[in-house]
């Protein structure tokens, strides 16, 4: 972020060059902020950012040729976003792209101007951030994966993967808007299915540590992993939890078996980073957010890692890997 302070000083100097000078410099580049609830070194953070840079270049955006980027990792820290969320909105950027829910309620609380594009949010409405879907009605709009009755979903697929479960607990962030709203959904398909459904509220690696604990004290339990940056930053544990207790769990993205979890359904959520490419071109060619429709995934997967199953001793029915998009063995 202190690249703002040579963008100033830069400016300062411009002033005292020759008029023929200032006719021969370069246009300027658009500035797009990036903001992600992810650590700069985590490798799904990076995959986004990837996945954004080549959806740009291919509509005709390329770094250091016509637009430049300034990047905000966030974490899952609501005060560390806040601050740098402030330091990205004073380089005054044409548009953010923000990633995750920690990341977009930052931006949200200190700009109502600049032009942000969120992904990987669940129920923007609910969190303030638009006022509905079709007409977000002031500087956001964006992708988001879900909607609340994937819970039942989650649910459904890690029975088919772990049928003699019984107990299953819905394991999230009480401080994200979106883990109450899962939960009415989670509650019924659990009494649908013949499930104990139980909250695992945890707002740290001891209360996972001490959840998870708890719920492999009795047999034939499971966990759904509900989508939050804070399950991605605590990825590890839970898989290391899981793993010790033999706890059969289900989570929101393709990045959790392929680093070692059990089994996923969602949508590619790099894939909705993408997809946001277009809203910034279109923002970056003049358009507002506002008359920009928040767009739903439509697509879902599933993805199974066929190593940690055998771990857990689980048998996976024939169905369920004809199915699965991907089979990690």
């Amino acid at each position: 972020m202190q690249r703002r302070q040579f963008i100033v000083g830069l400016a300062g100097t411009a002033l005292t060059w020759p008029a023929p000078a200032r006719a021969q410099t370069a246009p300027r580049l658009k500035l797009v902020g990036v903001s992600l609830s992810t650590a700069e070194g985590d490798p799904e953070g990076q995959a986004r950012v990837r996945a954004l840079h080549q959806a740009l270049q291919k509509l005709g955006w390329g770094e250091g040729s016509n637009v430049r980027f300034e990047y905000a990792w966030v974490g899952n820290d609501p005060d560390r976003a806040l601050a740098l969320s402030r330091q990205l909105v004073d380089l005054a950027p044409d548009v953010i792209v923000s990633s995750g829910t920690v990341a977009t309620v930052a931006l949200h609380k200190v700009t109502q101007v600049i032009p942000v594009v969120f992904v990987n949010v669940t129920d923007p409405v609910a969190g303030g951030l638009v006022a509905s879907l079709s007409h977000p009605g002031g500087n956001m709009t964006g992708f988001t994966p879900f909607e609340y009755p994937i819970a039942g979903k989650w649910l459904e697929r890690l029975r088919e993967v772990a049928p003699r479960l019984s107990r299953v607990a819905l394991l999230g962030d009480p401080n994200n808007h979106n883990f109450q709203g899962f939960w009415h959904s989670f509650e019924p398909a659990a009494q649908r299915l013949g499930v104990k459904p139980l909250q695992m509220p945890a707002r740290s690696a001891a209360e996972i540590e001490q959840g998870l604990t708890a719920l492999a004290g009795e047999p034939n339990g499971g966990i759904v992993v509900s989508a939050a940056a804070f399950s991605l930053q605590h990825r590890d544990l839970i898989f290391g939890l899981a793993a010790r207790h033999r706890l059969p769990a289900v989570y929101w993205s393709r990045y959790f078996p392929q680093a070692g979890g059990l089994i996923s359904y969602g949508p590619d959520t790099n894939g909705l980073v993408a997809q946001s490419a277009s809203y910034v071109d279109r923002i970056l060619k003049g358009e507002r957010p506002e008359h920009l429709p928040v767009q739903e995934a439509s697509k879902f997967e599933t993805v199974l890692n066929l190593k940690t199953a055998k771990a857990l001793g689980l048998v996976v029915p024939e169905q369920l890997l004809a199915q699965a998009d991907e089979i990690i063995e």
